[in-house]
């Protein structure tokens, strides 16, 4: 994190985020310069505590460093753990090497962004309007992507689903479908987008 001086936003209606940082410094800094903005935190140090704390299916948004030393699971393994608690709140990782391999396994796993170290918290905040705002703009950027595709209904559905970052198997138990079926309707929908996979689709409707 940056840790430059910054301009501090105008206060709005509190918003419950979870933040899970095991550097102590880091975690108290961030905490409270997004209090600044308008966000509530749930400071964890670990994956393991945060999945404990009784508040965290009422968060809005989540992020995570992707390196947590103080436990045994990933920033990345941490979203599988709230999918398991139906906790659906976007999550930003954090990350110090944003490698092509690395970003595809928090792609994969449903992650809503991923954002490199060294970063300010005002891009943070603009990280963070942007996924919490995905269910109010999702039909706009999804038709303007997706307008040409000429996706059958059932593609179109599973696309969706994607962009609110389910799992194949997830989406599968969701609709009444093996995991193999949906993938099968993703080869497609890529395939009628002229993407390689899912980091290239999340890209093509969430243009950064």
């Amino acid at each position: 994190m940056n840790e430059r001086s910054e301009g501090v936003a105008p206060r709005t209606s509190p918003r419950l985020l979870l933040l899970v940082e095991d550097e102590p410094d880091a975690r108290t800094i961030l905490a409270r310069r997004l209090q600044a903005y308008g966000w509530t935190c749930l400071a964890h140090p670990s994956a393991e505590s945060a999945l404990q704390d009784h508040e965290v299916r009422f968060v809005e948004a989540v992020v995570a460093d992707v390196v947590l030393g103080d436990g045994k699971l990933s920033g990345i393994d941490l979203i599988a753990a709230l999918r398991r608690q139906e906790v659906r709140a976007p999550v930003v990782l954090v990350t110090a090497f944003a490698d092509t391999q690395r970003l595809k396994s928090a792609l994969n796993a449903g992650a809503a962004y991923l954002i490199e170290k060294p970063f300010t918290t005002e891009a943070l905040r603009q990280v963070l309007e942007k996924v919490t705002t995905v269910d109010v703009d999702l039909a706009r950027l999804v038709n303007r992507a997706l307008s040409r595709a000429r996706l059958t209904r059932k593609e179109e559905e599973v696309a969706r689903l994607v962009l609110k970052g389910l799992t194949s198997a997830e989406i599968g138990a969701m609709m009444g479908n093996s995991e193999k079926t949906i993938k099968q309707h993703l080869t497609q929908v890529y395939s009628k987008l002229g993407v390689a996979g899912r980091a290239e689709f999340f890209h093509l409707v969430f243009p950064s």
